[in-house]
């Protein structure tokens, strides 16, 4: 069987025995025209009236977009917006794009242009949110968990809100888009640790494709209200990064409407776990580091038996990334034991041990093998992994530990696709 793991902006060839179960959700159509279809979600929005109708040329609108890590085609998304809000009469000087970039780097000029396009760039106030500065955040609550927020100023000092984004499954949030926009997209460095602290991420019901009950999906929700998002403009999107789908209006009856949408998609049931499952994270710009690789991990993790083996192919183009939380978090601890044993003794409090404390989790569980051309078997093994030069080579080592009778499966479409045990 031969098929292409999405892997870095080119994709991996890979010949695989025929036996190996291939897991795919559902197929569906990319969208024919999807800026026609994002201008007809713009003019008749779920539960809401059309957005021309709702700005104002007075108003200031403040329009957030996701960052580089994202695969939403902010490039096509954005141009009927503002268009809308053209028709409205709200002048371009009056629009801010907030680069939503949680506590992940600021993008370079050229990556911002390659993002939105030159024109956008060119023509509206574009800014970078900076999660360790306090001076450019504002107070705009308290959550009901005590989680004091502190959002971009530039959000909230718009008369008008618009958050953008793509929704799929998220490992510990649920789903992606809607609120996450605000917590994390915007929100304060603390904010951001106190909604992704331990004992959240290690509630049972923060996983893959659950809201309700998900304690870090709800304080996500409940942010959003405070920091009053106003528009929801969201798309689905297929393996390939086409759009899918288009939702928008209501910010919470369009996500839902979306989340809907993808749990239709996205999600594949298996009868049985799997002793060894081969997985990608869904190629560029979601592989282009080792901390983003953690969710390919995790959606194998899934269907992976305790004590079973979990291949994944991750570029990462930018490393680990070098001298990020994770890298250097990664470097205090030399297994997943000794980290989840100073998680829980509270030695451990900084950025991104969330990323580390799943990833310890499922190194508990399973070996996990990489396959990427970004980082030296060193790096591998000291993120406490296991180095792979050749993964039907590595498969078949595999093989041989597990016998003849062993279950395999591969996810081609990695974290795009979230399995789960019937």
């Amino acid at each position: 069987m031969k098929l292409c793991l999405p892997y870095g902006r080119k994709g991996l060839d890979l010949e695989l025995p025929d036996s190996v179960a291939v897991i795919r959700g559902a197929e569906e159509p990319a969208l024919a025209d999807p800026v026609g279809a994002l201008a007809a979600a713009l003019e008749k929005p779920i539960d809401s009236a059309p957005l021309r109708s709702l700005a104002r040329p007075e108003f200031r609108v403040a329009i957030v977009h996701s960052d580089i890590t994202r695969a939403t085609p902010n490039g096509l998304l954005l141009p009927p917006v503002l268009a809308a809000l053209a028709r409205s009469g709200v002048p371009d000087a009056r629009i801010t794009l907030i680069n939503a970039t949680g506590m992940h780097r600021a993008q370079t000029d050229a990556e911002l242009c390659a993002m939105l396009g030159d024109a956008v760039v060119a023509r509206y106030r574009t800014v970078q949110h900076d999660a360790r500065d306090g001076s450019t955040l504002v107070r705009a609550g308290t959550t009901s968990t005590g989680n004091e927020l502190f959002i971009n100023r530039a959000w909230m000092g718009a008369d008008f809100r618009i958050a953008t984004g793509f929704i799929e499954p998220h490992f510990f949030a649920g789903y992606s888009g809607g609120p996450k926009a605000v917590l994390p997209g915007i929100a304060g460095e603390a904010d951001i640790l106190h909604n992704h602290r331990p004992s959240n991420i290690d509630h049972p019901r923060a996983t893959w494709g659950l809201t309700d009950g998900n304690p870090v999906w709800e304080e996500m929700a409940e942010a959003a209200k405070i920091a009053r998002v106003d528009f929801l403009v969201n798309v689905t999107l297929d393996s390939a990064k086409r759009i899918t789908g288009v939702f928008a209006g209501n910010p919470e009856t369009a996500h839902r409407a979306g989340r809907s949408h993808v749990r239709a998609h996205a999600m594949a049931a298996v009868d049985a776990p799997y002793d060894i499952v081969i997985t990608s994270n869904s190629g560029y710009p979601l592989d282009q580091n080792l901390y983003q690789a953690v969710k390919g991990m995790s959606a194998a993790a899934e269907i992976t038996a305790p004590g079973g083996s979990i291949i994944l192919a991750s570029a990462c183009e930018e490393g680990l990334p070098a001298g990020s939380c994770y890298d250097r978090l990664l470097s205090r601890f030399r297994d997943p034991e000794s980290f989840l044993a100073a998680l829980e003794d509270g030695a451990v409090s900084e950025a991104e041990q969330w990323q580390v404390q799943v990833q310890a989790k499922i190194l508990f569980k399973n070996d996990v093998y990489l396959y990427s051309e970004g980082l030296a078997a060193s790096e591998v093994e000291r993120a406490m992994l296991r180095p792979c030069a050749d993964i039907p080579a590595t498969l078949g080592e595999l093989l041989k530990r597990y016998g003849n009778r062993a279950r395999v499966a591969v996810l081609p479409d990695g974290p795009q696709c979230i399995p789960y045990v019937r």
